[in-house]
């Protein structure tokens, strides 16, 4: 039995970490945020970073402390609630959007602008080839430490390192030495619209998912003993965190810097892709290519991991089946084109992420409360309840209901009141009943 991890290994899961954390999304939303918040940028971050960066490493170290996933920490809400709230989970972040939505925005953001093809037949041959990488190293989940900390995650933040540095280093003539407006959304509420935007990354859904996948490599080092487990999960989110915080000022930064470059409303791809461009020319393409080729396939490969892990907890089926499975159904819907899993998994993922966050957030509280059922439930029903009103805009319901009581922050941050104001009220009844 191991009851200690040698520095090297510290180092390979924090790196491991980070390399799971940051997929094709995380590097191309940053820029966006960095141009739009305009004078406000490092208002923005800040609240940006509690939602990218803080609120996943607590998931993490949340389910290390629990010694289970989801579906553990979700235990106070109900065995039935709960497996609802896993599979969905899984379910958004496994086959029917992320794990699709890496191959296809790793293609649309690296490749693409290397090929003058505009139809399905290049994703189609680069959906194959990337989906067959993530399914010879899906296969030895033992393997992902050595595979993916010593090796790719390395390689994965030397890129990001020189991408993120390159920006204050490389100056352009055409470049404005000043900073854009800050477009109306930041100006009205800069924190609030950085948080929100950081939140809309997933991280916290996705390290709800893959969050098994890093105790699971823990465990692997024969590491045992729940309270050295939660050690170990804890230094590898400071490492992964101090890595996911450089990484995202420097893109932060990047954004800001292309005011003048490129529309203050573009996307994160052509942000990216012009600035790469304007600094590097058609290396600089080729180098964006590779680098997001590597960040979204380490996060197929943690999501894949997860989601057979999961599904053969409660199915008697193949590992490997499972994986070359989940594989080849991720690799159809990636061809369905990025548009279109991204207006269907909107309204889904704003009605689901708030309970997700709030439950992360109790499950740090389990010792405080008589009975957890009694604050956990009302508290996570508001927070699904609000969500739920928050996401009828995206089917154009929302305009329509005139809501009684107009809470602050409604417009912003919609569910927080709500379910602050709930969770003071059930901590209070939790009190006065006691243990009846």
């Amino acid at each position: 039995m191991i009851y200690q991890l040698s520095l090297r290994d510290v180092l390979a899961l924090g790196f491991m970490t980070f390399a799971l954390f940051v997929g094709a999304g995380n590097i191309v939303f940053p820029p966006m945020v960095g141009i739009q918040s305009g004078e406000y940028i490092w208002i923005a971050a800040i609240g940006f970073l509690i939602t990218a960066v803080g609120l996943p490493i607590c998931t993490i170290i949340a389910l290390a402390r629990s010694g289970g996933g989801i579906e553990v920490i979700s235990s106070p809400i109900g065995k039935i609630a709960g497996l609802i709230l896993a599979t969905i989970c899984y379910l958004l972040i496994g086959p029917l959007f992320a794990i699709p939505r890496t191959a296809t925005i790793s293609f649309e953001v690296g490749f693409l602008p290397l090929v003058n093809n505009h139809n399905g037949t290049p994703l189609l041959l680069y959906s194959i080839i990337y989906f067959l990488c993530v399914t010879v190293l899906s296969l030895y989940p033992s393997k992902l430490l050595d595979i993916i900390g010593y090796f790719l995650a390395p390689v994965k933040i030397i890129a990001l390192i020189i991408l993120s540095l390159s920006v204050f280093i490389c100056h352009h003539d055409n470049t404005s030495l000043t900073l854009a407006t800050a477009t109306q959304d930041y100006q009205k509420s800069a924190f609030c619209t950085g948080f929100l935007n950081g939140y809309l990354t997933m991280d916290t859904l996705g390290a709800l998912v893959f969050g098994v996948v890093i105790v699971n490599a823990i465990k692997s080092r024969g590491i045992k003993k729940p309270e050295v487990l939660v050690y170990y999960t804890i230094m590898a989110g400071l490492i992964s965190s101090i890595g996911l915080t450089i990484v995202y000022l420097g893109l932060l930064k990047l954004g800001s810097s292309t005011n003048g470059l490129v529309n203050q409303h573009a996307d994160g791809a052509t942000i990216l892709n012009v600035y790469v461009n304007n600094t590097f020319g058609y290396i600089g393409s080729v180098f964006l290519a590779i680098l997001i080729f590597i960040a979204c396939i380490l996060t197929a490969v943690g999501l894949t991991c997860a989601w057979v892990d999961f599904v053969t907890k409660y199915f008697k089926l193949s590992y490997k089946s499972l994986v070359c499975f989940l594989s080849l159904f991720s690799m159809l819907i990636s061809n369905l084109g990025l548009d279109f899993l991204i207006k269907l998994s909107i309204p889904i993922l704003t009605i689901i992420y708030p309970p997700c966050i709030i439950l992360v957030v109790l499950s740090f509280t389990l010792t405080w409360w008589y009975n957890n059922t009694r604050v956990f439930i009302p508290t996570i029903l508001i927070s699904l309840i609000f969500s739920t009103l928050d996401a009828l805009k995206f089917i154009d319901l929302k305009s329509k209901i005139n809501l009684l009581i107009h809470w602050p922050l409604i417009n912003e941050i919609s569910w927080l009141l709500p379910t602050i104001t709930v969770l003071i009220i059930a901590g209070i009844t939790d009190r006065i009943i006691g243990l009846r």
